[in-house]
């Protein structure tokens, strides 16, 4: 689940991370009160929205007077920010975050995030904050350092020393910089992120270790642990599909293809996206029904599916292991019964019982076509939108 960026550094202050002092605010009116409690002659007006790149795309603005305040906000909020994480399509603006401003002397970038190789969070710095630090590891893989520590014991004191000396914080400010260091790692154990990134991290010209930015991503699969976590959720900032899948335990992510994807999986789901590309075709979404879908679960799935104007086909790729196949069938025919199938279904069954599965399937009646394995899944998907050729 993603933050905004006042809900990171709301949250990031808990564990003594530092900020500048900030407002909320959700309407222009709002926004000049915000400027008149900081008591700041500077002030930052910044759209919240869940994506980066905010500055380039008009989203950011600093003030020096309650004039500039107001007209920032009246040109941001209820504006659509297009960046290159929001695609075409753009954000609304429907918050705004006045900050107060601050003298910044250099910019860095801390990050963390959990390595899989080395199963543990890695905490990543950088001289070079204030640009995406996947251009950096490009262009510049030499100046970023990492270092992994333990959930348990946090990250020690001589890990900070050698990443804020590595990154050239000045030797004044650094035990800021590990104390700075630590609480963000701190708060990353203890809240269930799955990453969390200051960027960029400034060290102000009276030599304070500050997050002017924060961006935090909860684990949705620790959320049950937070349960006062979930106020901060942001519907409007997700896709209505993807919400409907998470209601019913669903893995749902919409694509910009034709062929709507149905299997369990995550790993599988992946491979079936992969095979649909193979052969000329593009997947309209990832999901993932999981290991033990219910036929109610297989009958939401089919409704998301189905709600995306884009999906022109179908495709289901099941392996059966602890659910077995006929069962697995049964629940398809179930769904395919109650919602209105209007495009071709193509549907790959394996694994125990499956032929009694695929025979189900079979003697349905129902417009369903069944393939052997995936690759003769993925081709009779993808041949079943193609134009059919017409003879002369």
């Amino acid at each position: 689940m993603k933050l905004h960026e006042f809900q990171a550094k709301q949250l990031l202050r808990r564990f003594g991370v530092a900020t500048p002092d900030g407002r909320e605010a959700q309407s222009v009116e709002a926004a000049v009160a915000a400027y008149g409690q900081l008591g700041s002659a500077v002030a930052v007006v910044k759209a919240q929205i869940h994506a980066g790149g905010r500055g380039k795309a008009g989203g950011v603005k600093v003030c020096k007077n309650v004039e500039e305040v107001r007209a920032a906000a009246q040109a941001i909020l209820g504006k659509t920010l297009v960046t290159h994480q929001t695609g075409p399509a753009g954000q609304l603006v429907r918050r705004l975050w006045v900050e107060a401003g601050s003298a910044i002397a250099k910019e860095y970038y801390i990050g963390i995030v959990v390595d899989r190789e080395q199963q543990a969070p890695v905490m990543i710095a950088s001289s070079e904050g204030g640009m995406e630090i996947e251009v950096v590891a490009e262009k510049n893989p030499e100046k970023i350092l990492k270092a992994a520590f333990s959930p348990k014991t946090g990250l020690t004191q001589a890990d900070g020393a050698k990443l804020a000396a590595g990154i050239g914080v000045p030797e004044a400010s650094r035990a800021k910089a590990i104390e700075f260091m630590q609480a963000l790692a701190k708060a990353f154990c203890e809240l269930d992120c799955s990453m969390a990134e200051i960027n960029p991290l400034v060290l102000t010209k009276d030599g304070a270790v500050i997050a002017l930015d924060a961006k935090i991503v909860l684990d949705d699969n620790a959320l049950f642990r937070h349960e006062d976590l979930l106020a901060l959720r942001d519907e409007h900032e997700e896709d209505p599909l993807e919400i409907q899948a998470s209601k019913f335990g669903l893995n749902y992510i919409k694509l910009d293809g034709q062929i709507g994807c149905m299997v369990n999986g995550a790993g599988l789901a992946m491979a079936t996206m992969d095979v649909i590309k193979l052969y000329g075709g593009e997947p309209a979404n990832f999901l993932d029904v999981g290991g033990g879908a219910t036929a109610e679960q297989v009958t939401a799935a089919f409704k998301i599916l189905l709600a995306d104007p884009n999906t022109k086909a179908v495709l289901v790729n099941i392996f059966g292991g602890i659910m077995k196949c006929d069962i697995i069938a049964q629940g398809i025919l179930t769904a395919v019964k109650q919602v209105n199938l209007n495009v071709p279904l193509v549907v790959r069954l394996e694994g125990t019982n499956v032929e009694l599965g695929r025979k189900l399937l079979k003697e349905s009646g129902l417009p369903i076509t069944t393939a052997t394995d995936l690759d003769d899944a993925a081709q009779k998907a993808v041949k079943s939108i193609q134009p059919v050729a017409v003879k002369k």
